[in-house]
């Protein structure tokens, strides 16, 4: 099994950065796919990025393109989410994920190990 545990969410303004960090336990995750989902209240679960077990393709949300970049160390069980120009729309609980595929998708339910979240809010 793998338990993936998320951190670093907060209060930032408008404009602002946050880094989101996941740390996976439990075994090795490096053919996993990862990926980042986002839930803002009253709105379902969406997709904001992945990555490939390689680190070597990454995909966007169109919401984020430009200002969000994931990337991972396998060798460590670690991903991250690097946010910059937040903007309030940003606002949401953000979840790592995992998919035992090489090319993770875009979709929550093919993903098999979930985070319990973190909070991210965005001021204006």
């Amino acid at each position: 099994q793998v338990q993936l545990v998320e951190s670093g969410g907060g209060l930032v303004q408008a404009g602002g950065s946050l880094r989101l960090t996941c740390a996976a336990s439990g075994r090795t995750f490096s053919n996993y796919g990862m990926g980042w989902f986002r839930q803002a209240p009253g709105k379902e679960r969406e997709f904001v990025a992945n990555i490939n077990w390689h680190g070597g393709i990454t995909n966007y949300a169109d919401s984020v393109k430009g200002r969000f970049t994931i990337s991972r160390d396998y060798t460590k069980n670690m991903v991250w989410l690097q946010m910059n120009s937040l903007k309030p729309e940003d606002t949401a609980v953000y979840y790592c994920a995992a998919e035992l595929r090489i090319q993770p998708g875009t979709t929550d339910g093919e993903y098999d190990h979930w985070g319990q979240g973190t909070q991210v809010t965005v001021s204006s």
